[in-house]
């Protein structure tokens, strides 16, 4: 049987400038595709209509192209693929696997605490999961604010992730999760797992900060009955001291590093050194040498340490 080909995506949300942790969230990608000659593929995910603006997509696709990270396929924009989305919204529906809620936020909150003070995880109550079709229809034609919900079946759900081993969830802690505003308004945790689907992405490398996302989109794939992605989660970025990083510093855009003067080759053999070590003490590399070297199994599980003294450092070199 012929091996697929490698398709791996780098998507960033147009709601900021690109910055450090997507710029090594998308070498890392690039690597990786590079190396098993894949298809590297750029996907703009701009459903969150208020935040989203052109101009941060701009910033994106021209600071991936001065670090020289070429793309195969894209810019995808998820606001183009609603009817795609909507597809599955009524594939779900239909199969009962999915159904509107019409809880207000009160009565959500009212639950949640309920829940807490009787010290158990909040999580949605099932109030509206057995309402009728009839009842449902009736509803909708009234225009009774809704959202959409998946039925989240109750579950140990295990994946094997690249980078961690063995990841396992107990999915009845979930809830049932809402995954549309409604028919033309698709949430993140289900928009993904269509896009992922239909271009044919086989591997999901991203942030670790995504990893609570994973079982909840593992699920949908399975209820659509789509093949799940390989997963690696990349370690955080940390500080010097090893606490969260900064936002002084994540959220520095490229523009800003290149407006200091910082060289690509500079910025991208820093951030392949956040997290990942190669085989010998070497420190600087090509971009060739970086596609020879690169290695997901190499990539550490406890966070990174990020050091402006050690860019600006390479910088000089």
């Amino acid at each position: 049987m012929k091996e697929k080909q490698i398709r791996t995506r780098l998507a960033p949300s147009p709601t900021g400038p690109l910055h450090i942790g997507t710029a090594r969230t998308g070498f890392f990608n690039w690597l990786f595709t590079r190396q098993n000659n894949g298809k590297f593929i750029l996907r703009i995910e701009d459903t969150d209509i208020e935040r989203s603006k052109p101009e941060f997509e701009k910033d994106i696709e021209e600071n991936l192209k001065w670090l020289g990270l070429d793309w195969d396929e894209g810019s995808y924009r998820q606001s183009q693929r609603l009817d795609i989305y909507e597809k599955y919204l009524n594939q779900l529906l239909k199969e009962k696997k999915a159904y509107y809620c019409f809880c207000s936020k009160e009565q959500l909150e009212e639950d949640r605490q309920a829940m807490l003070a009787q010290g158990l995880s909040p999580k949605y109550s099932g109030r509206c999961r057995s309402i009728s079709q009839e009842e449902t229809d009736k509803k909708i034609n009234r225009g009774e604010a809704a959202v959409i919900r998946f039925r989240v079946p109750e579950t140990d759900l295990e994946f094997n992730d690249l980078i961690r081993g063995k990841v396992k969830f107990n999915t009845s802690l979930l809830g049932d999760i809402v995954i549309a505003k409604n028919l033309r308004a698709p949430l993140f945790n289900f928009a993904v797992v269509i896009d992922d689907h239909e271009m044919e992405i086989t591997h999901v490398i991203r942030g670790e900060d995504h990893i609570p996302n994973t079982p909840k989109q593992i699920i949908i794939q399975r209820a659509l009955g789509f093949e799940e992605p390989r997963y690696a989660h990349l370690p955080l970025i940390l500080n010097p001291d090893k606490s969260k990083l900064s936002k002084r510093y994540l959220e520095t855009s490229l523009n800003d590093y290149r407006e200091r003067g910082y060289l690509p080759e500079a910025i991208l053999n820093f951030i392949a050194l956040i997290g990942w070590h190669p085989s010998d003490e070497k420190e600087i590399f090509s971009k060739e040498e970086l596609i020879n070297e690169f290695n997901l199994k190499k990539v550490q599980k406890a966070g990174a340490i990020f050091s402006v003294n050690k860019l600006d450092w390479l910088n000089s070199q």
